[in-house]
């Protein structure tokens, strides 16, 4: 899976084209997470609340290009 952005560990990977809802993997240490572009929330696994608290942040901020 490509990786699009890494930043203080965090990985973030999206297919082009993959399943509906449209959403973006991201991973860090052992925690993985599946979050909906959209709504901008976890929509499978689980992230430390730090952590998705960054993870969002960043996915706001570009938002647009990840639609």
């Amino acid at each position: 899976m490509p990786e699009i952005s890494r930043f203080f560990g965090i990985s973030i990977k999206m297919f082009y084209g993959d399943h509906a809802p449209p959403h973006f993997h991201t991973r860090y240490a052992e925690y993985k997470g599946v979050i909906d572009i959209q709504a901008l929330v976890v929509i499978r696994d689980y992230l430390p609340p730090r952590v998705l608290g960054m993870v969002i942040e960043w996915a706001s901020q570009h938002q647009g290009e990840l639609s």
